[in-house]
């Protein structure tokens, strides 16, 4: 009796000097933690934020996007939604003699949507990255803005298009 007693004494002591070995090592240890917002972080290699829409290469202020619903059907959150204005039919403008004279109809081309919005709702947001995955013509990427920040959930709900436009009139100012 007395003899476990004493055996749980020193199991104790061990416990104890062993926790205070560890704190002593991480105590004379370099920070790790950075103190936002008089410290930023260094680097943000391979941060995935949410999605934003990226530019087309022929013109910043219009999207990659084609409006074929493909993010929309593969997001798990339901957060994406979008709406585009439906493709018109042009008539191609080859008039060719012979084909008119056949009783041919002229072939209509079609063009694409037109994006009228793509909305975020970042509230319902996973960041699994199936949207950006699954895109057919890369038009999503993933944001950089680690310093997101609001007071209420709509903060949180972004018209992507309309930022796009907003970002591309900054940089050509």
């Amino acid at each position: 009796m007395i003899v476990q007693k004493f055996r749980d004494t020193l199991m104790g002591l061990w416990s104890l000097l062993v926790g205070l070995k560890v704190t002593a090592v991480n105590f004379a240890s370099p920070e790790v933690t950075v103190h936002y917002p008089r410290q930023v972080v260094p680097s943000l290699e391979g941060y995935r934020g949410h999605i934003e829409l990226v530019p087309s290469s022929d013109n910043p202020q219009k999207s990659r996007c084609i409006a074929c619903n493909t993010c929309v059907r593969t997001c798990p959150g339901a957060c994406i939604s979008l709406t585009a204005s439906k493709p018109k039919k042009k008539e191609a403008e080859s008039k060719d003699s012979a084909g008119s004279e056949s009783g041919e109809k002229p072939k209509a081309k079609k063009e694409k949507p037109e994006l009228e919005s793509f909305v975020l709702d970042f509230n319902y947001c996973c960041l699994c990255g199936l949207c950006v995955q699954n895109c057919p013509t890369d038009a999503l990427g993933f944001s950089n803005d680690v310093y997101l920040a609001g007071t209420g959930r709509q903060d949180f709900v972004f018209d992507l298009l309309a930022r796009l436009q907003s970002q591309s009139a900054k940089t050509e100012q």
